[in-house]
């Protein structure tokens, strides 16, 4: 057992936010991340169980993107001066709006613990956002989120309103009750504009569901899949993974979404956070991290899914996800995706934030389906290719307990606020012990 510090950050206390110093090392093969606050004490938490990819392995070094519009002054550093800042080292690649924070659900896992009939931000409003967005960020991929977005009448204008700014890629995150119910709001959704659904799917078996969800929802879920066939919109399966609940059933995510290709157009696994609903203080046992995500993808596909063709991001920080693109051939994963060897040469953050907007949204979109005579033959291949391009990616966003700044100054998924500022996802939805936020409960309207 060693305890040699691989890396030093910067941290949060997990009760009165103050920041600390903080570092990480190895012990049994595990990588923990270390913290003392003078007047809390000392705090230790997992941050990387090594299955066969080290931590140090994984990490890429990038060339530091710059803000050209900040919105705030750097007054008291990260992390209490987001907006963004001057200080950020990333672009946004995503931003999210939450529309609403009413839901027809209430899950045990929650971000946002959304609950109450609380007023919906107006078309007004959401327009000061995009606008905002737009100047800060150009023209970036728009997620809109909750709550649960659907519970809103008016969701196709607020659509159609950001496809009027120009934003190439639209997407809906949403736990699909409303879109397999309602098919003609699903329609409308589609002809303003909307191009992905982000859906909530833990799993293919009910327990599942009403561990984490309160209901059994598996036959509703293929019935949002079946209504974006039908309406050409494409799905992305987003399963939040809980130690004890649904790590056992990974593989068989990874089977439902390519036997539902080229509807679904992948899978982006989340590891379990601690914040929102749940800012009790997790245990060891209590986490999976990445490289355990990328092992089980491994073990319960057969070994048909590489650990090779699994890799780091090129746009956010490594320690945050991992993606891997591949083409559904004879019901069978092909990789197009290898992991490349380590280099001492830094990426360009920048570059990398442009082809991460790109192939979100050329990837987790519908592929349109031609009719074979009418393509050449050069044109058939593209299209084939299109159709059977299939995507597994994970993101493990980080809570009071295992917040690392230095991975929030690189992030490039953005919350847009109602005063119009950007600020980092998990820094948004982070809170304290007992639940405070920095941000998510201290933002008024403009």
């Amino acid at each position: 057992m060693s305890q040699n510090p691989t890396m030093h950050t910067t941290s949060l206390c997990p009760i009165c936010l103050r920041k600390l110093e903080a570092y990480m090392y190895e012990e049994d093969k595990s990588t923990y991340m270390k913290k003392e606050c003078p007047e809390h004490g000392e705090f230790k938490t997992l941050v990387w169980r090594d299955t066969g990819t080290s931590m140090q392995e994984w990490i890429r070094t990038k060339e530091r993107a710059h803000i050209k519009n900040p919105i705030t002054k750097v007054e008291k550093g990260c992390p209490y001066d987001c907006g963004l800042c001057s200080a950020h080292r990333q672009h946004t690649c995503t931003a999210l709006l939450e529309v609403t924070k009413r839901c027809n659900l209430h899950c045990q896992f929650c971000f946002a613990d959304a609950l109450g009939q609380t007023q919906d931000p107006s078309l007004e409003q959401i327009r000061f956002q995009f606008e905002t967005i737009f100047r800060v960020s150009g023209k970036c991929n728009i997620q809109l989120s909750g709550g649960e977005p659907t519970m809103r009448d008016d969701l196709p204008k607020i659509v159609a309103l950001a496809a009027s700014f120009g934003f190439p890629f639209i997407q809906v995150n949403t736990n699909g009750i409303r879109l397999a119910q309602d098919e003609r709001y699903l329609k409308s959704l589609k002809e303003a504009g909307l191009h992905s659904v982000f859906l909530q799917f833990d799993g293919t078996d009910d327990k599942i569901y009403k561990a984490l969800r309160g209901k059994a929802l598996f036959e509703l879920k293929k019935e949002v899949i079946q209504n974006c066939q039908k309406h050409g919109i494409g799905v992305v399966l987003v399963p939040t993974l809980v130690p004890k609940i649904n790590i056992y059933n990974i593989g068989d995510i990874v089977r439902f979404g390519m036997q539902h290709s080229p509807t679904v157009r992948g899978v982006h696994f989340q590891p379990v956070s601690y914040f929102g609903r749940i800012p009790k203080e997790p245990s060891h046992e209590d986490r999976i991290t990445l490289p355990e995500v990328m092992h089980h993808i491994y073990e319960q596909t057969d070994k048909m899914v590489s650990l090779e063709s699994m890799q780091p991001p090129g746009c956010e920080n490594s320690l945050c996800s991992f993606n891997g693109n591949y083409l559904v051939e004879d019901g069978v994963l092909k990789p197009i995706s290898k992991r490349s060897c380590c280099t001492s040469q830094p990426s360009s953050a920048t570059e990398g934030a442009n082809k991460a907007k790109a192939f979100v949204a050329r990837n987790w979109s519908y592929q349109k389906q031609v009719q074979e005579e009418k393509l050449s033959d050069w044109d058939k291949i593209l299209e084939s290719i299109q159709n059977r391009t299939f995507c597994l990616s994970g993101m493990a966003f980080q809570d009071v307990w295992n917040v690392n700044l230095e991975r929030i100054r690189d992030c490039c998924i953005h919350v847009s606020t109602l005063d119009g500022r950007l600020i980092p996802f998990c820094m948004y939805n982070l809170t304290n012990k007992d639940g405070v936020s920095l941000y998510r409960d201290n933002v008024a309207e403009r």
